[in-house]
């Protein structure tokens, strides 16, 4: 069973986050063909994953529905890949065009690696989280993440042109926007209030949230947030004596006194095995998991149950290659086709949104702006936990609010009534919720059987590990995401939540696939969507590695194909610049820009590579007494893939990202955008309050009267 059979799809070019998109849109069903394939000396193992199953046909240009491109626009130019070309070959696929820093801007055409782009974005300074000694140099993800990412997005933003009521829009994706837009709430606080995140670990560092502790056979990381959490956790302990201590009594407390209380916690760990801890505190309801490496999920129970490996023949071996993270049920259903309500791909489309707090919010945040009507259910009181943060104030934009007490039946009626007129649910309750409240998928189908319903959970809605509680940082920790991103002398830290905002895309990509297919016939998706096994997909490297004689290990910012290659001081305030030599061309000229590297220009890279303390040394030297940003700008003249590490501020002040329109203007500042451009354009509207459009919803959709409404409030039914 797949989403998009039928769908085709063109892969032009060799760019690696192309050949992600090309995957993602492989792995659902599409038929994806590949123009212009890398040569032989490219072609890694995750590049021939990547390509595994995929067309090499020279004549699919014309008969495509999506034509992904890679490269700023004088390389598209080039390779005759720019849109004047393609359209005099198809003039109605919708072109996806990705690239480090977007088709238009200043920086359109600059040099870029997956580490200067971690730079370059923000998220090279938060990816470890906060640390204790600014002098540990930043670092970018395991795994190639900017080509994944970058991938994701284009595959996201491309579905859902394609299914426009006039398909030929153009997506222009930037690899720095996309990983900038991950941390979308640390980019809302700069935009509305000047202040950024400091690097350096201020009390807990978010530890009393989600920490590490050290275990007798590696680590495991907890999430004991919640006070009755917190109970019983050290109750899973063993109820230690200084779990009395009036310093740890309360979660301020906990944070005001943190060093003392991960130690205590760390010489309880320390005497037990990471499983085993993890165990004691889920079957406490406590989250936990231990920090695997990725070959262990090789042998996962739960992951053998959801059937989510494919061997794949990998340089003449069989190898078990990361599957889609769609567990996927089709139920009969009617064609329907959207009737639009306007020019905007999603127009017509209804959504009811029962997801909370990052992933689910992202996606229907996704949705709305491609001009879905976006219906998000709370609960009375505080509703979402992201509304006391800068997170509602973006993610809720575009979005209309209700509040229903899903304690009373007759609200239950009242969400099985909006189901039966919508096209998509998507939520992310825990395993078994939403079927205890009456609104599961066998329920709602019976009142709406082209509903198309998303789940989102932690580990999937099936097999051994189904109930687990789980949160995105812990299922980081999980997948060995965490174990990877950082230097081998270094413990590992949480990090920020980066699976979260990953997901998103994944899931609005899914609702649009589920949109297209459920249009021409296909029945009505129910899709289970898993995030570790997403976390997993996007580490299809590692996991790769993970099959050899050399498993991947944590190596900082080492890279096998580029020297050098490293993120070095520069004067000032935790200031940084990231270097990425690509090629021997560009040594040359690099040593042309360093005096001191100047006899060893003749260099190739093993020999750059032999020689890269004293290379080190020279750049470090070199940088000492510079500032990053004049740094930046004196290699990047000389075609050299180099950034500084920008802060959040910086972002918001960048004429680049301003020239390309990355940012709305609100009453108070500014807030990001999407992670990408789109011909088509996209919905703004302001975030809800709390029930603000519970009357209307009501009224509108239902047809309830203002007297019914009044009774239903008078009842408790809306909060």
């Amino acid at each position: 069973m797949s989403l998009l059979t039928g769908f085709r799809v063109v892969q032009a070019g060799p760019g690696l986050a192309a050949g992600v998109c090309g995957r993602l849109f492989a792995d659902t069903g599409a038929t994806v063909s590949i123009v212009d394939p890398p040569n032989d000396a490219t072609l890694t193992p995750l590049r021939a994953y990547l390509d595994h199953g995929k067309q090499l046909r020279a004549d699919a240009l014309t008969s495509a529905d999506i034509i992904i491109t890679e490269g700023g626009p004088a390389a598209l130019t080039a390779r005759r890949h720019d849109t004047p070309n393609l359209r005099r070959q198809n003039a109605r696929a919708v072109l996806v065009q990705i690239s480090p820093f977007g088709q238009t801007g200043a920086r359109a055409n600059d040099a870029a690696t997956d580490l200067t782009l971690f730079c370059a974005s923000f998220i090279a300074r938060i990816l470890t989280g906060q640390v204790d000694d600014i002098a540990e140099a930043p670092i970018r993800a395991a795994g190639e993440q900017s080509a994944f990412l970058g991938g994701l997005a284009a595959a996201c933003a491309g579905m859902h042109a394609a299914l426009a009521a006039t398909p030929a829009g153009i997506v222009d994706v930037s690899l720095q926007e996309v990983l900038a837009t991950l941390a979308i709430g640390e980019l809302t606080r700069a935009g509305t209030t000047g202040r950024g995140w400091a690097r350096k670990r201020k009390a807990d560092g978010n530890g009393a949230t989600v920490c590490i502790l050290p275990a007798r056979d590696g680590f495991t990381a907890i999430s004991p947030r919640e006070d009755k959490q917190w109970a019983a956790w050290l109750a899973a302990m063993g109820s230690p004596d200084w779990g009395t201590d009036p310093r740890f009594a309360t979660k301020a407390d906990r944070v005001a006194n943190w060093d003392a209380l991960h130690a205590l916690m760390s010489g309880w760990s320390r005497q037990h095995d990471k499983q085993w801890i993890a165990d004691a505190a889920q079957t406490a309801h406590v989250p936990s998991f231990p920090l695997r490496e990725p070959a262990e999920h090789l042998r996962s129970a739960q992951l053998a149950h959801r059937g989510y490996y494919r061997n794949v023949q990998i340089d003449g071996a069989t190898v078990k290659a990361p599957g889609p993270p769609f567990g996927l049920r089709l139920s009969p259903a009617p064609a329907r086709t959207i009737q639009p309500t306007g020019a905007l791909p999603l127009s017509g489309v209804r959504v009811l949104d029962f997801s909370w707090v990052i992933a689910g919010p992202t996606a229907t945040r996704t949705l709305a702006a491609m001009g879905a009507d976006v219906i998000k259910v709370e609960a009375p009181g505080r509703g979402d936990p992201g509304r006391a943060s800068e997170l509602h104030g973006v993610l809720g934009q575009g979005k209309r609010a209700i509040v229903l007490d899903l304690k009373q039946k007759q609200a239950v009626e009242i969400a099985r009534a909006l189901a039966a007129k919508s096209d998509i649910l998507i939520e992310n309750f825990a395993t078994g919720v939403m079927d205890r409240l009456g609104l599961g998928v066998d329920a709602l189908r019976a009142v709406n059987p082209g509903l198309i319903y998303i789940s989102a959970s932690g580990l999937g809605r099936t097999g051994p590990e189904a109930k687990a509680v789980a949160y995105g940082t812990l299922l980081q920790c999980y997948a060995g995401f965490a174990g990877l991103n950082r230097w081998a002398d270094r413990a590992p830290r949480v990090g920020m939540a980066w699976l979260d905002p990953m997901c998103a895309m994944m899931l609005a990509f899914s609702a649009a696939a589920g949109l297209w297919q459920r249009a021409r016939g296909g029945g009505a998706a129910r899709i289970d969507f898993s995030m570790i096994e997403a976390m997993l997909w996007t580490m299809a490297g590692p996991v790769l590695a993970a099959q050899t004689d050399t498993p991947p290990q944590p190596r900082g910012n080492a890279a096998d194909e580029f020297a050098p290659h490293g993120v070095y001081r520069c004067a000032g305030d935790d200031a940084w610049l990231g270097i990425a030599v690509q090629n021997d061309a560009e040594w040359r000229a690099f040593c042309g820009v360093v005096p001191a590297l100047a006899p060893l220009g003749d260099l190739f890279l093993n020999g750059r590579k032999a020689h890269q303390a004293a290379i080190d040394t020279a750049i470090t030297a070199w940088l000492a007494p510079r500032d990053a940003y004049a740094a930046e700008a004196l290699l990047r003249r000389a075609g050299i893939a180099a950034a500084a590490l920008a802060k959040s501020t910086d972002l918001v002040s960048c004429p680049h990202l301003a020239a390309r329109n990355f940012w709305d203007a609100r009453d108070d500042g500014v807030v990001p955008g999407m992670p990408w451009q789109i011909s088509l354009g996209r919905h703004r509207g302001a975030a809800p309050a709390l029930g603000e459009h519970t009357d209307a919803v009501l009224k509108g959709v239902l047809g309830l009267s203002p007297d019914t409404i009044a009774g239903l409030r008078a009842d408790g039914v809306l909060g």
